[in-house]
């Protein structure tokens, strides 16, 4: 193994900070309150759905270990098959009562909803990460920004080994008025985790764990993804609100009772008030009021007119539907823009049929969820897993198999025209397609495209008819039983084969 020359210039970044100006390691404010941001993620009814589907789509196919690209090709040694399953053993037990899937699902629902996610380090006495957990409450966690002196770390490139220098932050959560202190993942220094201060030698119980960031953009406590749509999110919850509202407490006034040549009763102005003042809600459908009026007396003794009521519906001004149905459409429709998602990941499925589900889902994979992976397995492999040191072997965010069967069939029918396929290539997508494993026929024949095949066969049963007729023009009849078992046997095979005589 070799190692570079240690570069004495450039070789940390030099650029201004516009946090520069605060004093060494000040804590940095927010620049936006994180749990209105939580409180708007509740009350919304389509970035919890957007925010799942971030998630499930991302880490929740699992995380898999592979060869690394430069040893794909190689044959399998004793010793990359036992750095495989280290690989595996570790990711296994990264997780202490969750599957790691599980974390880092969470890891991006809180990196989707804040902006930014963190996830506590807990190393062995070897100083390798043996323990990972996703810290829930987000808002609780401040930090400051780089400062102090440049620490030395190496970064290795195959065989090569570069030494390298960074300023680190630190980490406070505060919590009921309890604090705790953590350092940034990959300082080497011993941090008190009840002070924040950096000392020599410290106990192991009160040595402060590393804390890696997941966030998005380049701000300190990151952007979130759909900040431009807090606004409409939060006033599609107010249209919510509002008819919520008026289903509960709006005054549904269905009539106007006029009176004509009278007055009403005591009696009956007292139940018509009180009924007035309790018309809401369910308990007030379907009920009845009886009106009495008595004459107000203006009128003389001959004249016997009784007083006129008059019931005037007022239905025609209540409200028929839930109000905003539009804004609300448009605020859902602005929300999944910010996330590139199409309708068919939040639930929306009614403009969809087979094809351009199948559309929708691969242009979301390639241009949405794909990159997304990148940036996980990078964290995992360059940051989380560095100190393991493994030469053959990294691990991957799995993803799904998005194939439409049209096309597939389409392709198949091709490169089987033009001799691509072998009868193992068949057996394998056939057993692909119903989930079934897949072995390969004894035999190199199940190597051979199946055109090749059946050419062969055509051409050999071409050949034994021409020597049949051969034999019967030279009168060589003892031979031709033999040609006809010869042509039999052909035969039985271009059965198995699908081809013709």
């Amino acid at each position: 193994m070799t190692k570079a020359n240690n570069i004495l210039k450039s070789h940390t970044s030099e650029q201004l900070n516009p946090e520069s100006a605060l004093s060494a390691y000040e804590w940095i404010n927010k620049p936006y309150n994180q749990r209105g941001l939580q409180n708007i993620v509740r009350d919304s009814v389509i970035l919890p759905q957007c925010i799942e589907a971030y998630a499930d789509n991302i880490a929740g196919f699992g995380v898999g270990v592979r060869y690394k690209d430069e040893f794909n090709s190689e044959a399998e040694s004793l010793e990359m098959k036992q750095e495989f399953e280290k690989v595996q053993n570790i990711i296994k037990m990264l997780g202490a009562e969750i599957d790691v899937k599980e974390i880092l699902m969470r890891v991006i629902k809180n990196r989707e909803t804040f902006g930014i996610a963190y996830l506590e380090c807990i190393r062995n006495l070897n100083g390798d990460v043996v323990q990972i957990e996703n810290i829930k409450d987000v808002p609780s966690v401040e930090m400051t920004k780089p400062d102090g002196d440049f620490i030395s770390y190496e970064c290795r490139y195959g065989d090569e080994v570069v030494t390298r220098g960074k300023q680190f932050r630190k980490f406070r959560q505060i919590v009921a008025g309890k604090t705790v202190y953590f350092k940034e993942f990959g300082d080497t220094r011993i941090m008190d985790k009840r002070t924040g201060e950096y000392v020599e030698s410290l106990d192991i119980v009160n040595r402060a764990n590393e804390i890696l960031v997941f966030s998005i953009g380049d701000y300190d406590y990151g952007e979130v993804r759909w900040i431009g749509q807090v606004l409409p999110q939060d006033g599609a919850r107010k249209s919510e609100q509002l008819n919520n509202n008026y289903f509960l407490n709006g005054r549904h006034i269905p009539l106007m009772i006029a009176i004509r040549g009278g007055t009403l009763t005591d009696e009956s102005k007292a139940k018509l008030k009180t009924y007035l003042n309790g018309i809401r809600g369910e308990s007030a459908q379907h009920g009845f009021l009886i009106i009495e009026a008595e004459s107000n007396g203006n009128r003389t003794a001959f004249d016997e007119d009784k007083p006129d009521i008059q019931v005037v519906p007022l239905s025609s001004i209540l409200q028929q539907d839930a109000l905003f149905q539009k804004y609300q459409d448009d605020a859902r429709k602005k929300a999944q823009s910010a996330f590139r998602l199409p309708a068919l990941y939040v639930g929306y499925t009614k403009d969809y049929d087979r094809a351009t589900s199948y559309a929708a889902m691969e242009v979301t994979e390639k241009q949405v969820f794909q990159p997304e992976r990148v940036f996980m397995a990078w964290q995992l492999n360059n940051k989380l897993l560095k100190s393991y040191d493994f030469k053959y072997c990294e691990v991957y965010l799995k993803e799904p198999e998005i194939s439409n069967p049209d096309d597939m069939a389409k392709l198949i029918s091709v490169a089987n025209s033009a001799g691509g396929v072998t009868p193992n290539l068949a057996r394998e997508i056939a057993c692909k397609s119903i989930g079934r494993v897949s072995e390969d026929y004894k035999g190199n024949w199940g190597n051979i495209p199946l055109v090749y095949i059946k050419n062969t066969i055509s051409q050999a049963n071409t050949a034994v008819n021409a020597a049949i007729s051969k034999a019967r023009r030279d009168n060589s009849e003892d031979i031709i039983p033999i040609l006809k078992g010869i042509k039999d046997a052909i035969n039985e095979i271009t059965k198995h084969t699908g081809g013709g005589e």
